[in-house]
């Protein structure tokens, strides 16, 4: 795979979701982001308002998540956290799905329980993409494939690997091209655990639109200098 800085840095989300993430990193973040003109920010839902303000006029997204990092709060509480992110400034959501749920095959559990979340974030701003993080790790292949289908099923947007706090690890390659597979017209974000250039392009490689990290900047770093 051929990558361009400009193609590479339109599919990182410059990360920090880490919860000693004090208000002063969120502002390095947002300046980072901007000055590698990088496709989105994401961070808890505390500083949703703090990044929208300080990337007001620039194109670079919100993203937040909701759920995080379990994913076995209620719908109802899911619904309620993602949809105040949207009216404090959020253009995407990454929600955890029901992990529990995946490994017990309560599957209509499973989807409705995104579906809440996609409607009550799309009833405020339809352009809202809603990723669903599906702890890819933590899954057996069949709960991983009907954790795509429930997405796709309940309009979400995109699947993703990881949270990055699962003990049981955050994204593969073999996990992208999975998702990939039983995607549909949904896209992929990777992340968790993607700290390199090439880590970042094997996962794109596999079929990721998406890179989540916080080393977004030491892999623009590398990349420029193995082009110079």
């Amino acid at each position: 795979m051929t990558l361009t800085p400009e193609t590479l840095a339109g599919q990182i989300e410059h990360t920090i979701l880490a919860a000693e993430a004090q208000p002063e990193e969120i502002d390095r973040l947002c300046r980072e982001a901007a000055a590698h003109r990088f496709c989105g920010v994401c961070v808890n839902s505390r500083y949703v308002p703090q990044a929208a303000a300080v990337l007001a006029g620039t194109s670079v997204r919100v993203v937040t998540v909701c759920g995080f990092p379990l994913g076995a709060s209620s719908s109802v509480s899911k619904a309620a956290e993602a949809a105040q992110c949207v009216r404090d400034g959020a253009a995407e959501v990454d929600m955890v799905a029901w992990v529990g749920g995946l490994l017990a095959g309560r599957y209509e559990e499973v989807k409705r329980d995104i579906a809440v979340v996609v409607e009550a974030v799309r009833s405020i701003r339809p352009d809202v993409a809603v990723k669903v993080i599906l702890e890819t790790a933590a899954l057996p292949e069949r709960a991983i494939i009907a954790g795509c289908r429930c997405s796709l099923a309940a309009g979400a947007s995109y699947v993703k690997t990881s949270t990055g706090f699962h003990k049981a690890g955050g994204a593969t390659v073999e996990a992208v091209r999975l998702l990939r597979d039983n995607a549909g017209t949904m896209g992929i974000k990777a992340a968790g655990g993607i700290r390199d250039l090439a880590t970042a392009r094997a996962m794109l490689e596999a079929g990721a639109d998406r890179v989540g990290t916080s080393s977004g900047v030491k892999i623009m770093q590398e990349l420029l200098t193995s082009r110079a």
